[in-house]
């Protein structure tokens, strides 16, 4: 992988193909690099763009938490990792050329979908990087929490051989697993999950009974999946209607042999109800994979609890994750450098807007 310095990563000419007099432009946000200069993530295949001679790509000169106007307005198409993406983004002709920003995994929290619709630029996402990536994090998580394994691995270092007997832990068969959220992540956990014999629960409003049948998982509501399950797992998006979904009412209902799973966002679960309960022993840990506050404080409450398992939003980053993610953001750049629409567009009424289509239309829209 060449460093960012280097002319293929700043994407200073053709990259294989005949330089064009307006090339289509994609801009890389630079949080993609290790102060090396190199990509964290390795390879992201951002060799399939170039299959289109016109395409060049550059990593941003800057590293922000949020983009700016002055950033964005000189790109056709923008890859994100982590900055927000606000309405001051599209300011100040911020959009007046930009017509996509791809995100390189599923969560769109950061980003403001209606001033991108507003503006006339696409949202895509990757679901097939994160699919499998991200189901088998969990499941690692849910391994590891009912082995006790990390408490196992303290004991073993401390020289407490002869204390593992009071160390059991919880097998699997017949226990209850369920998932808050129906959607490709989740369906991919109960795949994996299924040779392990257990029950499999799950509670999403805008899933059918029917759809969910078809995956071999009950659909229930939320407070009998809270009674019910062994392993509670975190599989729905960040949005106003998810926030705090888990707060301390609904914390309560869960048994004191219950086990919760979060790699989704930290703030669908209430934090502190949180702490409290695993610290007065009302549930019997958790493996969190994120927190309301990124990056976590040293000082949280929760690093300090011997039944809880952190990783810092990172647990399904795999070389399978980097390759998938990349494969479906730069399809995204692809389709849109052709005029098309993409495939994972998340505020599809942006297709409709006369203001996309003048930008498609740059790039010989097929729309």
């Amino acid at each position: 992988m060449p460093p960012a310095s280097s002319p293929l990563a700043d994407g200073d000419g053709t990259k294989g193909g005949t330089a064009m007099e307006q090339p289509f432009r994609v801009g890389i946000t630079r949080d993609f690099l290790k102060p090396d200069g190199t990509i964290g993530f390795g390879d992201i295949n951002l060799g399939l763009l170039d299959r289109d001679p016109r395409i060049r790509w550059e990593f941003l000169a800057d590293e922000v938490p949020e983009l700016r106007a002055d950033q964005a307005r000189d790109y056709d198409a923008l890859l994100v990792l982590t900055p927000s993406v606000t309405a001051a983004t599209f300011a100040d002709g911020g959009a007046d050329r930009l017509a996509l920003i791809a995100r390189f995994g599923v969560g769109y929290d950061r980003v403001d979908v209606d001033a991108c619709t507003d503006n006339g630029v696409l949202l895509t996402i990757a679901p097939e990087g994160v699919r499998r990536p991200v189901a088998s994090a969990e499941l690692a998580l849910l391994l590891a929490l009912g082995h006790k394994l990390l408490l196992k691995d303290r004991l073993t270092r401390a020289g407490r051989w002869g204390d593992k007997l009071d160390y059991m832990g919880v097998g699997l068969t017949g226990r209850t697993l369920g998932s808050l959220g129906l959607g490709n992540i989740a369906r991919e956990l109960f795949a994996l999950a299924a040779p392990f014999g257990m029950r499999h629960l799950a509670y999403d409003p805008y899933v059918t009974p029917e759809g969910a049948a078809a995956t071999g998982v009950e659909l229930v509501d939320l407070e009998t999946l809270l009674r019910a399950a062994d392993f509670v797992c975190v599989n729905c998006a960040l949005t106003p209607e998810t926030r705090h979904l888990l707060d301390a009412d609904r914390l309560a209902l869960l048994k004191p042999t219950a086990f919760l799973i979060n790699t989704a966002r930290g703030p669908i679960v209430d934090e502190a109800a949180l702490t409290a309960a695993l610290q007065e022993g009302r549930i019997a840990g958790a493996g969190l994979d994120v927190f309301e506050q990124e990056p976590v404080d040293p000082a949280n409450p929760l690093l300090t609890l011997d039944n809880v398992i952190v990783a810092p939003h990172a647990l399904a980053w795999t070389d399978e994750l980097a390759l998938g993610n990349g494969r479906n953001a730069c399809e995204s750049i692809l389709a849109v450098a052709a005029g098309e629409i993409p495939q994972y567009v998340v505020n599809r009424a942006v297709i409709e807007s006369p203001r996309l289509r003048e930008k498609l239309g740059r790039y010989g829209s097929k729309v």
